[in-house]
């Protein structure tokens, strides 16, 4: 395999049409950052697909057969813990938005997003960066409108440094991004970062950045 097909990231689709299938393979077969590996149209297929292929994002629907893209996410990400997952879907609404992020899906775009956005949003997430699409994060803080309250009492209790680890998680950087910031070593940055996530009971970073998110009503500059 040559160094540029190495570096390329791989990708899978899982949409329960065939049609939206084929529509994605023409938007993106043809670009040299990326390798359409696979793609299902249930969550088994789904599941099975990732686990052979181990790739490096799946591109995945709510909407499938057998379940949801939910059930799809946590199977691939218990299996494949360095897998990224980007939800690609045509349907905003404030219960899927939490539910994504509860599964520990590392984005949520909607259908309307146009090629070079899409694009790009499937190399920062390949990158370590988590993407909301604007609509979206618009959803998000309103999930929480009615009961920020706890999510300030939670934040309450991170130190001030775990708070800035934070802030910058929340604007999508990376650990290496973080650390070069802050002056911290890339360790150092994960070992706040594990200490966030003891203490607000979350085991991903897009779970912990939704939650600074709801506090301080802002979006993520990342976002697409």
């Amino acid at each position: 395999m040559s160094a540029a097909a190495k570096s390329r990231v791989r990708l899978v689709l899982v949409d329960d049409s065939e049609v939206v299938r084929m529509g994605l393979r023409a938007l993106l077969g043809s670009e040299a950052t990326l390798s359409l590996v696979g793609e299902a149209g249930t969550v088994v297929a789904a599941v099975e697909t990732c686990l052979r292929l181990k790739p490096d994002v799946v591109l995945l629907d709510i909407r499938l057969p057998d379940g949801t893209g939910f059930d799809a996410c946590r199977q691939i990400l218990k299996r494949l813990p360095d897998t990224r997952v980007l939800i690609l879907t045509s349907v905003v609404d404030e219960t899927l938005v939490d539910e994504a992020i509860r599964a520990g899906a590392h984005g949520y775009l909607l259908k309307e997003i146009d090629r070079r956005g899409l694009l790009q949003a499937i190399l920062d997430v390949a990158a370590g960066k988590s993407i909301l699409d604007p609509a979206v994060t618009a959803r998000v803080i309103q999930l929480v409108k009615d009961g920020s309250g706890a999510t300030q009492d939670a934040l309450a209790i991170l130190s001030p440094q775990e708070r800035k680890v934070l802030a910058l998680i929340a604007e999508g950087r990376t650990n290496k991004e973080v650390g070069s910031q802050l002056g911290l070593a890339e360790k150092t940055v994960k070992n706040y970062l594990s200490n966030v996530f003891e203490k607000l009971h979350v085991s991903r970073r897009s779970q912990a950045a939704a939650m600074y998110v709801r506090e301080s009503r802002g979006g993520l500059p990342s976002s697409r």
